[in-house]
């Protein structure tokens, strides 16, 4: 794989092991400070929900990690394709229902790789 494509995967791995210490650690205390517009009432009652979001953006992150640790290429790239897909489609889904700016922070990054990824096989 190129270079340029494990650093965006790995880019979007850690940012999604970032998201998954946000969502399930710090929800409380720095989600009020990220999500402005949310009433700061609402993130004790929504603990339970942003730390179950964490763990699923932790997935991704594995998924993510575990393919650039596949020795055999073809399978490597439908990893990292299927993943990246994934984050691409809930940060699409993100900036559509929550924040406009989830696509450019979540699915942009996913889909640079993948476009990438699908140029390295042509």
């Amino acid at each position: 794989m190129d270079i340029l494509i494990i650093s965006i995967i790995g880019f979007v791995a850690f940012l999604h092991l970032y998201i998954l210490w946000f969502e399930m650690f710090a929800w409380e205390k720095r989600g009020p400070k990220v999500f402005r517009g949310i009433d700061k009432d609402l993130f004790p009652k929504t603990k339970v929900f942003a730390a179950n979001q964490g763990l699923y953006n932790g997935f991704l992150a594995a998924g993510l990690i575990w393919s650039l640790l596949i020795d055999d290429v073809v399978w490597r790239q439908n990893v990292a394709l299927f993943f990246l897909g994934c984050v691409a489609v809930a940060g699409i889904y993100g900036a559509l229902t929550a924040e406009k700016r989830i696509f450019f922070i979540q699915a942009l990054p996913a889909i640079i790789g993948i476009i990438l990824l699908v140029y390295l096989r042509f």
